[in-house]
Order: C-alpha cells, then structure tokens, then sequence
C-alpha cells in the first residue's frame, strides 16, 4: 500500500514496537525508502548522516543487547542506525562540483560557500551539533517514507551509542544518533494524545 496524501501519513505515523518477526523487507525497498530519507534538507546540502541498515535476524541478535534487550530490534523486519557525520565538510567538492559543472553554480559561489563551511567546523561544537540536527530531520524523513510504503516504524534513543561502534566498526567519523525500527505490526501502535499546540506557540513581537 502506498499512500500519497501526506497529512494522512502524518496522522496515521506512530511509534510500533511490536512487530510480526516473519515479515522480510527487500532490500530494494530499504533503498528506495532511504532514498527518499537522503532528500531530507541539510546545511549547504553537505547530508550529512550515514545509514547502518541491520536487516538480517543475526545482526539484529548482536544489535540487540545494544539496544538493551528491546525485543522489537530482533522482530522487525529491519534496524536502521542513523549516524551523523562530524565530518559532513569533507563532501564539499562531491555535493557542489556537480552544480558548477553543469552551470547551476558559479565558481565563485562555491567558494563563498566553502569558506562559510570551513568556518562553521573550525568552530568546536557545531560538527556535533549540525550532525545530530541534520540527521535527525533524515531520520524523520525515513519514517513518513516508511509510512507512506505501508512499513510502520519506531524511533529508538535507547541504546549504547559506544557498544554499537565497537561492535560493528563504526568510524570515528560518525556519530550514533538514533536507531530506527522498520516493519508490520502485530499490534496496533498504541494512540498518544498531543499537548494543544496553541500551548506550544509564542508569536513573536
């Protein structure tokens, strides 16, 4: 099932956690899901987040104590590990050669914005920073593609950032920024109830 209205699958988005252990994902989908994830906004276009994708049950069982026991990591169809990048500057030349090549970017301009690049990570915390702010706005993109694909997911910010680098190799590169379940539900992710957002709004003056 494929939705295409987006206010449905934002409402019909929740957090599931049981999940049917028998159900496998292509590994197609997973891409196409996380292609349509990696079109999520970020600083200078820099993408900056790398996806661990855990989508076989004997990864998942070595996944598992990482995520301190939660069943839902072996049962779902898939696990994916976003990682910011604390490196994201790297990528300069990759994300914009290609504009200038093609005439969609003047010389120029990249270097306007190359020092402007260089200059955010000379600073101490904003690699720390961008890479869990822009990866975390891929990670919410994964979800309502997930959805809008019939796949119901589950954000994870409970697990051992430091076990899972040692246990699959993490480059110091990459920062663990949240884990994400992928799969069909055995049961129906329980409603929550929304704080009026009137209560969160303040206009500015």
């Amino acid at each position: 099932m494929i939705m295409t209205d987006f206010f449905q699958v934002a409402e019909e988005r929740r957090s599931t956690k049981v999940y049917n252990p028998e159900v496998e994902i292509p590994r197609e989908e997973l891409v196409e899901i996380l292609q349509v994830a990696g079109k999520a906004p970020s600083a200078w276009n820099l993408q900056h987040w790398q996806f661990l994708v855990f989508d076989r049950k004997e990864v998942q069982e070595r996944l598992l104590p990482i995520a301190y026991n939660q069943q839902q990591v072996v049962d779902a169809s898939a696990v994916v590990a976003v990682l910011g990048d604390l490196e994201a500057d790297k990528k300069i030349d990759p994300v914009l050669d290609p504009s200038v090549e093609k005439g969609e970017m003047k010389p120029e301009l990249k270097e306007i914005l190359s020092k402007q690049i260089k200059g955010a990570y000379s600073r101490d915390l904003y690699p720390r920073d961008a890479a869990f702010s822009n990866a975390s706005l891929a990670a919410m993109q994964l979800m309502l593609a997930a959805k809008a694909k019939g796949w119901d997911t589950c954000p994870i910010g409970g697990f051992n950032p430091s076990a899972l680098v040692s246990e699959f190799n993490v480059s110091d590169r990459y920062l663990p920024i949240m884990l994400i379940t992928i799969g069909k539900p055995l049961k129906e992710a329980r409603k929550t109830d929304r704080l009026d957002i009137r209560n969160l709004i303040d206009w500015a003056e």
